[in-house]
């Protein structure tokens, strides 16, 4: 399986401009800049894109995790929180943080955190990323409503 996205930027890189475009076309000519990226103007940048592949990915490993041994979540929101850190001249992403809740019947904290773990580890970005991933899981009895996250 192979999945792709295309990038076209024009102009230096205070003022230059990009677009991004994704095969499935959920994203489509979709601008991003230096503004977007490190001055918090409305558009996407990469990290964003980061966080939001980390977390879809960890909570479809979760949910395997959790099918694995006869659990079906109820509801699983997760938020990773990426962190680009500047380290003299150049830019790394040196950690990315997911905070998971779910809603599991049958299934206690103390069941729920090393499944959590282990899902952290399994997930495919996860092992993708050269940085630290630290993990937050709380086992909740009912759902919430998320702003960012609502069906």
């Amino acid at each position: 399986m192979e999945r792709s996205a295309d990038v076209q930027w024009s102009g230096n890189l205070k003022e230059g401009q990009g677009f991004i475009s994704t095969q499935s076309h959920v994203l489509e000519k979709v601008g991003y800049g230096f503004s977007t990226r490190f001055e918090g103007k409305p558009g996407t940048n990469p990290e964003e894109l980061i966080a939001a592949a980390h977390a879809s990915c960890y909570a479809m490993a979760l949910t395997v995790a959790l099918q694995e041994i006869g659990f079906i979540p109820k509801s699983i929101h997760t938020e990773a929180r990426v962190t680009l850190l500047k380290e003299g001249p150049v830019y790394r992403i040196s950690a990315s943080h997911l905070c998971v809740e779910a809603v599991v019947p049958g299934l206690d904290t103390a069941q729920f955190t090393p499944i959590a773990e282990h899902a952290k580890r399994e997930c495919p970005i996860s092992k993708l990323m050269d940085a630290q991933v630290s993990l937050e899981a709380k086992i909740l009895t009912n759902e919430r409503q998320y702003p960012l996250a609502s069906p």
